[in-house]
């Protein structure tokens, strides 16, 4: 009995027929996406669509909605060769694709480059299907093609596309070598050279090679001095040796280049190192109050550095953008761009978080539920329920904070985590150590061996002073992950502070440092080992050097005490008066003031 095909499928498959010639119809890209946003849509076509064409391009759309992308294929591509039209070559070509057939996809972009060999969009197709299909010498030269036939003023935003597109092939040290064959020749090119060179930098960058993608921006920036790239890529190798410096060497050559600044400020904020990013937000808020990010950023390391009057100023005026609609996004996405709107919905829920913090920390708790009640996002909200938690608990409201913890919605084993961490979180911040304790042990049944939860548990073991508790956890973690710079910190400073096997744990923190390059607290406990081994120059060189990267109050408690057994009395007293205009009542500052008979 022969097969009856439903009228509407004939009725597509005949409009199909018909708008492949007529250049009326696009299909979805199943291919990776084009290198330089979308692939363009085709000239139209103005050949005759005359009757054995038609049925051609029926009898193959009908097969395809029938399910038989085989013989849709044979069918289209036939047409194409015998028309060399290119929106039929793109169709064949899109169907073996969709139906995850690589070999045909690439034989349809062939034939399309035989039929037209100047077509940009064919030289795009061959490009990422060889690639799709992890073929890096047809790779290369399909590269050195797309390249030649790009019109050479879009050269360059093709270069600038490669590495990530390369870096799909596979191990990525080798994807860079390969992406270096294909476009290192086209650096003869003077117009070309800074593009090129920082192109290779951005493919060893993506392979985790900072030193070679270092030098390429070096070359690069040597070829154009003025150009925001070479920097770009420098700021996202900090702290490798020279990246810094170059990044600075263009902000003095470029003092309006608002991007870098912007690229260094996030690195160093990345790094922890607030006390050096915090003047960068603070130029960019004068030079270009327009962008969102910059305001938002500086409350937020205002916060941070104990300052909450002003982080709400800053938070303040970063709402205001918004709701006035001045604010522009550059900044609030991973990459800085015009098109970043849509991330400024998610960035005024962090600033309302933000600002009930900053209430919370002034006592003003009405204040900050009035800015947690805008908040509308069940994403938000186990952490609308911790700032509530927070302001419970600063009211001596502990079983209450807990309750309101306990009561956010979880869905899946990692809001369960997350509500337990933030339950202990409280807890130790309430001081309420035998209690976090609880929480976090009975976590640590129930996700075993998550290292997170076995440091937070190991750092209130610390606080109830049960030491080889602390110890063994955080061995522990170290066994799990041993990159886990905190991990190797912890052990060393609890070590340290206590005058216990100094030299072991001086070389847990310098192992910690070298996982971690840069971390003020981390340098702050070598620079304490230091001070307990007896080397107060390089403890003094260690200490400042943490201060500056990160004005915190323990920091200044240990600096402070530094200064002032080396008889620099008034630069203590300066340091220590810093941190308790931070934070008055903490412990370690207050212990230091206490045993050294400091009065300020």
């Amino acid at each position: 009995m022969p097969t009856v095909v439903p009228l509407k499928l004939a009725l597509r498959a005949t409009s199909l027929a018909v708008a492949l010639l007529s250049g009326h119809v696009s299909f979805a890209q199943p291919a990776p996406e084009a290198l330089s946003g979308q692939v363009p849509k085709a000239a139209e076509a103005q050949s005759a669509l005359d009757a054995p064409l038609f049925y051609q391009l029926l009898i193959g759309e009908l097969g395809l909605s029938l399910g038989d992308p085989a013989t849709a294929y044979e069918f289209v591509l036939d047409a194409a060769k015998r028309t060399k039209e290119e929106s039929l070559f793109r169709r064949a070509a899109d169907i073996a694709a969709q139906a995850q057939a690589g070999e045909q996809a690439l034989a349809a972009v062939r034939a399309w480059r035989l039929a037209v060999p100047t077509s940009l969009d064919a030289a795009r197709y061959q490009l990422q299907i060889v690639i799709a299909l992890q073929r890096p010498k047809e790779a290369i030269d399909a590269a050195r093609i797309l390249v030649g036939l790009t019109p050479a003023a879009e050269r360059s935003t093709l270069i600038q596309g490669l590495p990530s597109l390369f870096a799909r092939l596979g191990e990525a040290k080798q994807a860079a070598a390969w992406l270096g064959q294909a476009i290192a020749p086209l650096a003869a090119a003077p117009e070309l050279r800074a593009t090129v060179l920082l192109a290779q930098g951005r493919a060893w960058a993506l392979a985790g090679d900072k030193l070679r993608a270092l030098d390429f921006a070096q070359q690069a920036q040597q070829a154009d001095p003025l150009a925001p790239g070479p920097a770009l890529l420098a700021a996202a190798l900090i702290p490798q040796s020279g990246a810094e410096s170059l990044v600075l060497a263009h902000l003095n050559a470029s003092p309006n280049s608002h991007v870098v600044r912007l690229a260094l400020a996030r690195t160093l904020t990345s790094a922890q190192r607030y006390g050096e990013a915090l003047p960068l937000y603070e130029q960019l808020t004068v030079d270009v109050p327009q962008w969102a990010a910059s305001w938002l950023m500086l409350g937020a390391l205002r916060l941070e550095l104990r300052q909450p009057a002003q982080a709400t100023d800053a938070l303040k005026r970063f709402v205001q953008l918004v709701d006035s609609g001045q604010a522009n996004a550059i900044g609030l996405d991973e990459e800085p761009s015009e098109g970043a709107a849509s991330a400024i919905p998610q960035a005024l829920t962090q600033a309302w978080l933000l600002l009930a913090q900053a209430a919370e920390q002034q006592g003003d708790y009405a204040a900050a539920e009035i800015w947690l009640a805008r908040i509308d996002s069940p994403q938000r909200a186990l952490d609308v329920q911790v700032r509530r938690a927070s302001a419970l608990a600063r009211q001596g409201r502990i079983a209450q904070a807990r309750q309101a913890i306990q009561q956010a919605p979880a869905q899946t084993d990692a809001d369960r985590r997350a509500r337990l961490m933030a339950e202990a979180q409280m807890l130790r911040e309430a001081k309420q150590w035998a209690d976090a304790l609880a929480v976090l042990d009975a976590a640590n049944r129930q996700f075993t061996d998550d290292a997170d939860l076995l440091y937070e548990q190991s750092m209130v073991a610390e606080k109830l002073d049960r030491l080889d508790e602390m110890e063994q956890l955080l061995r522990r973690v170290i066994a799990l992950k041993p990159e886990y710079a905190q991990a190797y910190n912890a052990l060393g400073y609890s070590l340290v502070d206590r005058n216990l096997r100094l030299p072991e744990a001086r070389e847990l923190i310098v192992k910690a440092l070298e996982l971690s390059p840069g971390d003020p607290f981390i340098t702050d406990s070598l620079g304490w080992a230091e001070y307990r081994l007896g080397r107060r120059e390089e403890a003094l060189r260690l200490l400042r050097q943490a201060y500056q990267a990160r004005p915190d109050v323990e920091i200044a408690a240990h600096l402070g005490e530094l200064l002032w057994v080396m008889d620099q009395r008034d630069a203590a007293r300066q340091v220590l008066r810093e941190g308790r205009g931070r934070e008055a009542n903490n412990e370690a500052l207050q212990d230091t003031l206490t045993r050294l008979r400091i009065d300020l």
